[in-house]
């Protein structure tokens, strides 16, 4: 296989020399249009009327689609301007991550003494040590409790410690949002953690607050997991029926004090949210305290987080997450931005025994470098895309989705990208209602990405010749509520387009039906599905 690296990047180089020298060639770094000799007029044509859209005016747009087996790129249009990529900054980390880890990794949550054994008592320490599973439920600190159990313990002298020293202790990313603190998608980072659910959130607790009987009740909140770690602190009240329901579930910043404010009218659906938890380490000591409990095992000192276990302290129970192969899957179809940093972290432990950001992007850096990616010219401050610092230029993703199609795991990495109306959820992931009724349909694999004035879409689509195109889409600046459906018309005219020799792609026609393009009557998400739970996704 050709790769994109000595040809789609160094022509990119060129025709900015030569634009520089005042030659005026399409090929000149971030041009409006670039396609030029390189690719098809009718290809060129269509996608320039697209990226025309009022909706995109005073903004800005890096845009390159490649062959994907030989890396010849077919069109670029700002192909080399430096953008937010949000959640496209996790095709980076993904790729890294099966690279560096393996896609047979597994994190490893252990239980651990110091302590001497007398019988049913045990004398000591309990040491609870996590590497940073981001999979981890109640039940799974449920099953390590009865493991405990059933060795014969039932009462522990000492303390029980909370080792979360896999990781340095910076809980949140660079730069990221102060109002999105208790959201899920900022969820703290800890190599200890407990998820609700099997979406895997990470960091968070799942609270569904619902009306009272009567006007003047309470809502009737219920918290999964159960624990006395978070504080639920009700304000809200019912009121009757039609009236406008106003109920909202926000953590107070920096304590557990979960608000439950507003008003929520007789018969209404609940009012759900994941929120995120201040300090997972503890959230997850509390709930692994609390299953010791419910199987017998009475730990009589109180927790401490943050202690290292001994170097000879002897394992008593363990549990080994899904392989990273198979954790590719929510992590990558939900966008779960907990799951990217996770992974930064462990690749930096992996690499130098830091578990910090630094150590983690230097890894991602470093593999980058090896696919060929020219890391110069772009920045990444965290694995998931949440801040806004992060800058790519849709070349480079576009020479990494070529790049990486050798790799060894990468059938295993493709099929963890969501999919065009792929109604599964676990398939479709964040695509699972985009593109429906078009040729892109269930053939599109690709990355989303959103921040606000910020969307992205890169990766793989068939033509109408059967040939496998990579394509990277960032757009930025824009001020419209949306633009998702500009990157899908994008899409479907790459699966119909028939490559030189064949036809080019429907024109397009904003006045009326279009064949190659989205419904414009189906609705199309400003923000990835995943960010809206749980409607969307």
């Amino acid at each position: 296989m050709t790769r994109l690296s000595a040809s789609g990047r160094s022509r990119r180089r060129i025709g900015a020399w030569l634009a520089v020298a005042g030659l005026g060639l399409t090929l000149s770094f971030g041009s409006p249009a670039g396609a030029g000799a390189a690719g098809d007029p009718g290809l060129e044509r269509t996608l320039d009327r697209v990226l025309a859209d009022e909706r995109l005016d005073g903004g800005a747009a890096s845009v390159v689609v490649s062959d994907a087996e030989s890396g010849r790129v077919l069109y670029e249009h700002g192909s080399g301007t430096r953008l937010m990529p949000a959640s496209n900054t996790k095709l980076a980390t993904s790729v890294a991550a099966m690279a560096l880890l393996g896609p047979d990794h597994r994190f490893r949550t252990d239980v651990l003494t110091d302590g001497r054994r007398y019988g049913g008592v045990l004398r000591g320490d309990l040491y609870l040590r996590g590497t940073g599973d981001p999979t981890m439920l109640a039940e799974d600190y449920d099953r390590l409790a009865k493991q405990l159990a059933d060795s014969g313990v039932r009462r522990v002298t000492g303390r029980l410690v909370a080792d979360d020293t896999r990781f340095d202790d910076q809980r949140l990313g660079r730069s990221w949002a102060a109002d999105d603190e208790s959201a899920y998608y900022s969820s703290q980072i800890s190599p200890l953690s407990v998820a609700p659910d099997t979406d895997y959130d990470a960091g968070t607790v799942y609270i569904e607050a619902a009306p009272g009987d009567r006007p003047g009740d309470e809502p009737k909140v219920t918290v999964t997991p159960p624990n006395d770690y978070v504080t639920i602190d009700v304000r809200g009240t019912t009121v009757p029926e039609g009236e406008r329901d106003t109920l909202g579930i926000e953590r107070e910043h920096g304590n557990n004090t979960i608000v439950i404010d507003g008003d929520i009218p007789v018969g209404a659906n609940p009012t759900r949210s994941w929120t995120s938890v201040w300090e997972p380490t503890g959230y997850a000591a509390a709930v692994f305290r609390d299953a010791l409990a419910e199987h017998g095992v009475r730990v009589q000192g109180r927790t401490r987080l943050g202690r290292a276990t001994p170097a000879d302290a002897r394992r008593l129970a363990h549990h080994d997450s899904m392989p990273l192969s198979e954790l590719m899957i929510p992590f990558m179809k939900l966008s779960n931005n907990n799951h990217a940093e996770v992974l930064t972290k462990a690749m930096g432990a992996q690499a130098t025994g830091h578990g910090t950001w630094e150590a983690g992007l230097e890894a991602i850096e470093g593999y980058l470098k090896k696919e060929g990616v020219d890391t110069g010219e772009l920045r990444q401050v965290d694995g998931s895309g949440l801040s806004r610092m992060n800058l790519f230029p849709g070349g480079e993703l576009a020479d990494l989705l070529v790049s990486v199609r050798d790799a060894p795991w990468y059938d295993a990495w493709y099929a963890s990208l969501p999919v065009a109306c792929e109604s599964e959820r676990m398939v479709g992931g964040t695509l699972r209602s985009r593109m429906c009724d078009t040729p892109a349909a269930r053939n599109a694999h690709a990355k989303t990405g959103s921040l606000t004035g910020a969307s992205g879409l890169s990766g793989y689509v068939t033509d109408a010749n059967g040939r496998e195109l990579v394509f990277s889409i960032l757009t930025n600046n824009y001020l419209a509520s949306s633009v998702k459906s500009l990157e899908d018309e994008l899409v479907v005219a790459l699966a119909s387009y028939g490559g030189e020799s064949g036809d080019a792609p429907a024109e397009r026609n904003p006045g009326g039906p279009e064949s190659a393009a989205p419904d414009r009557g189906a609705p199309v998400p400003s923000l990835e599905c995943s960010w809206q739970k749980p409607l969307r996704c």
